[in-house]
C-alpha cells in the first residue's frame, strides 16, 4: 500500500562497538529533524530497533520508517510479530522473543493504527546519503556514549562504520 503524500520519511539506524558492546542508535527526518542516543552494554539489534521505537513514539502522523535492518524491515514486511503474539511471545523454534521489551512497545504502536507506519528496507553502507547521515549518527553516539537531537541534520559528523575495518582508537565493529 503506498502512503500519501504527507508521510514524514524517517531514516533510522543502530551501531555497536563490539556485540555486545557499547551502542548507539539514531534517527532522522530528511532536512530535518533528527536524534540520537546511547547505552553502555548492548547489541547492534537492539540499538536498531531502538531508533525505530524512539522514531515510532516521537514523531507524529504517519510515518516511513526507512532502516538498514532486515531484523526490522522483515518483522513488519512478513508480520513475524503477528505469530510471535499468538504463540505467547515464542518465535517459530519455541524459544522467547529476544528483545521484547522494545518489540512489545514498537508492535503496540504499529497495531494502534497499522495506516500510520511503513516500512522501507535501504541498503546499508551504500549510496544513500540520509542512511549514511543516521549511520554517522549512530556511530558517533556509541563511541562517544552521548546523543544528541536538533530540528536541522547536524553539519558536523564523524566517520560511517565500516564493518571489519579499523577506526582509529576504537574496536573494530562486530554486529
Amino acid at each position: 500500500m503506498d502512503l500519501p503524500d504527507e508521510a514524514t520519511i524517517v531514516y533510522t539506524d543502530g551501531a555497536c562497538r563490539g556485540n555486545p558492546g557499547p551502542g548507539g542508535w539514531a534517527w532522522a527526518v530528511p532536512g530535518g529533524r533528527f536524534r540520537s542516543g546511547a547505552e553502555e552494554h548492548t547489541t547492534n539489534q537492539r540499538m536498531e530497533l531502538r531508533a525505530v521505537l524512539d522514531a515510532v513514539t516521537t514523531l507524529p502522523g504517519r510515518l516511513e520508517v526507512v532502516s538498514d535492518s532486515t531484523y526490522v524491515v522483515n518483522c513488519f514486511r512478513d508480520r513475524w510479530w503477528a505469530g510471535w503474539e499468538r504463540r505467547g511471545w515464542r518465535n517459530s523454534q519455541r524459544q522467547e522473543v529476544a528483545n521484547q521489551d522494545l518489540w512489545r512497545p514498537l508492535v503496540a504502536a504499529y497495531r494502534e493504527d497499522p495506516e500510520r507506519i511503513r516500512f522501507r528496507w535501504v541498503k546499508g553502507h551504500g549510496s544513500d546519503p540520509h542512511n549514511d547521515l543516521v549511520d554517522r549518527l549512530a556511530v558517533e553516539a556509541a563511541g562517544s556514549q552521548v546523543g544528541r537531537s536538533g530540528d536541522l541534520p547536524p553539519g558536523r559528523l564523524g566517520a560511517p562504520d565500516v564493518p571489519g575495518v579499523r577506526v582509529r582508537g576504537q574496536r573494530p565493529d562486530v554486529g
